[in-house]
């Protein structure tokens, strides 16, 4: 009697239902507000900095979407205005960017299966996106919400920046203080996850370091800082890890 191999069926993810994909990502943007309150000012500072610096209008939209990383596109706008060296924009991009390799360790981009998606989950994976959905129970992230978080904190920004463009060609005179629109909203960052996680000794360590780079290198605080800040936070895992592992042995 002849036999059959018992057949193979793909084993599919399964299906959100439309009203719960719609409610996720109604979710989402809600999320989007708060860090929205931010990101929206800060893309017309960038506006307003590149139509001051004399660059053209269109390389607002242009950075927002090539990099879509405010820290940077506002330090390249002072650096495309003064000519600066590819090889130092190579080493400012490396140096300023570099958190983001430990916000994957963390960053719930298990969530989001399709490929075309995930990649746009890394590339929108910015301070703002992850201090907000880090607040959020694990039990309520999901897919369509942090996607839906990140399109809307894309939508702020470029449009911040054309808006802050316009503003730009219709002011007589150009207005001063806003590079310290960046500095603002880390600090507002900072405070809300200090609040909400209680994470002192990671206060600590980022306050050590901008002292020390400040007292040892003022030429460049900001490269001594980031070294010494990743530095101690690996540092600060190894540590807790291994206590980690005591606990578990002695239990």
């Amino acid at each position: 009697m002849e036999q059959h191999a018992p057949t193979r069926t793909a084993v599919r993810p399964p299906q959100i239902p439309a009203t719960t994909r719609r409610t996720r990502i109604s979710q989402g943007v809600r999320d989007s507000f708060s860090a929205g309150l931010g990101i929206f000012p800060l893309g017309i500072a960038l506006g307003l900095l590149i139509v001051q610096a004399g660059l053209p209008w269109w390389l607002a939209p242009a950075l927002s979407l090539a990099a879509f990383a405010g820290s940077l596109e506002l330090l390249l706008v002072g650096m495309l205005a003064a000519v600066t060296p590819l090889a130092a924009v190579a080493l400012t991009v490396l140096v300023v960017n570099f958190r983001h390799v430990f916000y994957a360790f963390s960053f719930p981009l298990h969530l989001v299966r399709h490929p075309v998606a995930k990649a746009y989950a890394v590339y929108a994976m910015i301070d703002e996106v992850y201090a907000v959905n880090a607040s959020l129970p694990e039990d309520e992230r999901s897919a369509p919400r942090l996607l839906a978080m990140q399109i809307a904190c894309e939508a702020y920004w470029v449009g911040g920046g054309l808006v802050g463009v316009a503003l730009g060609s219709f002011l007589p005179a150009p207005v001063h203080g806003l590079e310290f629109a960046l500095c603002a909203l880390f600090t507002v960052l900072t405070l809300d996850a200090f609040s909400s996680r209680k994470e002192l000794p990671s206060l600590l360590i980022a306050g050590s370091s901008v002292t020390v780079a400040l007292v040892l290198t003022p030429g460049m605080a900001m490269f001594t800082a980031l070294l010494l800040f990743v530095g101690l936070l690996l540092v600060r895992h190894a540590v807790t890890a291994r206590d980690t592992a005591e606990e578990t042995a002695h239990a």
